[in-house]
This record gives structure tokens, C-alpha cells and sequence, in this order.
């Protein structure tokens, strides 16, 4: 079986007969914010100066190849068939390559596609913009033994039950700041730091609570069940 892409609710291969000639998987710069202090060689970086390192959007290029397979229409009818899949989207969805498993991509084409009119068919190029992470298909706190990964992967719990108050630790093992949604039984307080944050009974999400890279502990006043959820993302 060839390997593909997943995007825009179609397989590149199982659905539109197309395979990969080329690959290329970029990865994304750092955004350094850099001030010089006049008439010194001393350079001061404020790239973190909010708490996370930023990054540049990430390019993902895919080379196609178009006719070889059970489809026998003309190159430039079958390309437009392709062009209209792949560009009929206008915001960042779901990209899944086979040679990523576990993981997907946030993007988008918006370059215009090159091609190249073969004997036999031919080729089309197509550029991905894509968000700057790939983002762990599976929530942390799962429990699915056979798709852990020792290198990449923390096995963690993530809901807890609250009787008073209680010290845990959540663990972001990827490469970027995450903002979990919480799902409490009640209203709570969470300490992180020096900062308290409250937590209203539901579903909730909140812009100032984040997990840092690594370990991060807190401390949850309250009484009932607490549950954070969250994706790794990772470069």
C-alpha cells in the first residue's frame, strides 16, 4: 500500500489514486525579538518576555503524482479534480501524513500549485502553510499502552478527585506553552505559582492558565472530580 496524506476529508492515495514522488517536511524558525542598547555590542533577546518562544508557520511540500494509477482521464482534467480537493479549504483543517503517526498538522494551501505535463501523466507540487506544531493525535492521561512512546511520550494522570485540596503535577512533554480545557464537577481554585485562578462548575477554558514546557505543579482547592485536557504539540 502507497502512503499519502489525509486532508480535507479525502486520502491522496486511497481516494484520489495519488502518489508521493517527493516529500519535504519543514520545520519552523524561531521569531527573535532582538534590541541592541545604543553604543554597546550587547544584545538583550525578549523573545520570552511573555512566557513562551514564538515560532514562524512551518512549510509542508508534497510532489504528486498524477495518472499513474486506475484513473484514465486526460492529465489536465484529473489535475483540476486535485487542485479543487486540495484547495477547498480556507483555513488551516486536519493534514495526517502515513509517515507521521500519532500526530497531525494544522494547514492550508495557499500558494498557487505547480505542474508538470508528463508522457504518461505528470506531476503537481503543492505547498502546505501549516501552523507551526504537530499536535499528538491522542490526549494526555490516555491509557492506550501500544501507541506509547518511550522517547516522546509522559505517562500521567490527568483527572483527580478533590476533597479539600490537593497537590498534583501536570506534565506538558511537548515543545510549546498548552492551555488546557477543564472539565470540574464544581467551582475550584487552582494555584500555580503565585497566581490563583478560579474555575467555574463545566467546561471552561481559560487564556491567562497555561501549562509551561515540563513539569508543572498545582494545587486544587475544592471538593469533587477535576479533569485537564490537552494534545502535546511538538516540532
Amino acid at each position: 500500500m502507497f502512503s499519502g496524506i489525509e486532508f480535507n476529508n479525502k486520502h491522496s492515495y486511497k481516494d484520489m489514486n495519488l502518489t508521493i514522488a517527493k516529500r519535504e517536511i519543514g520545520n519552523p524558525s524561531k521569531i527573535k525579538r532582538l534590541e541592541r542598547v545604543a553604543f554597546s555590542n550587547q544584545i538583550y533577546d525578549f523573545s520570552e518576555l511573555y512566557g513562551m518562544q514564538e515560532y514562524e508557520e512551518r512549510s509542508l511540500k508534497y510532489k504528486f503524482n498524477i495518472g499513474f494509477g486506475s484513473y484514465f482521464e486526460p492529465f489536465y482534467i484529473f489535475e483540476s479534480e486535485v487542485i479543487n480537493w486540495i484547495m477547498g479549504v480556507n483555513d488551516k483543517v486536519i493534514l495526517k501524513d502515513d509517515f507521521i503517526p500519532g500526530y497531525y498538522f494544522l494547514a492550508e494551501v495557499v500558494n498557487d500549485p505547480t505542474n508538470e505535463h508528463l508522457f504518461a501523466g505528470g506531476t503537481l507540487e503543492v505547498e502546505f502553510t501549516a501552523y507551526p506544531f504537530k499536535i499528538g493525535d491522542l490526549e494526555e492521561g490516555n491509557d492506550i499502552w501500544d501507541d506509547f512512546n518511550f522517547l516522546l511520550d509522559v505517562a500521567q494522570e490527568t483527572e483527580f478527585e478533590v476533597n479539600s485540596s490537593k497537590e498534583v503535577t501536570l506534565y506538558n512533554p511537548g515543545a510549546s506553552t498548552l492551555r488546557p480545557a477543564i472539565n470540574a464537577a464544581a467551582s475550584m481554585k487552582i494555584i500555580k505559582g503565585n497566581t490563583t485562578f478560579n474555575v467555574h462548575a463545566g467546561r471552561s477554558q481559560s487564556y491567562d492558565f497555561h501549562l509551561d514546557t515540563g513539569e508543572n505543579p498545582i494545587m486544587i482547592t475544592g471538593n469533587g472530580t477535576i479533569s485537564f485536557h490537552f494534545h502535546k504539540e511538538m516540532i
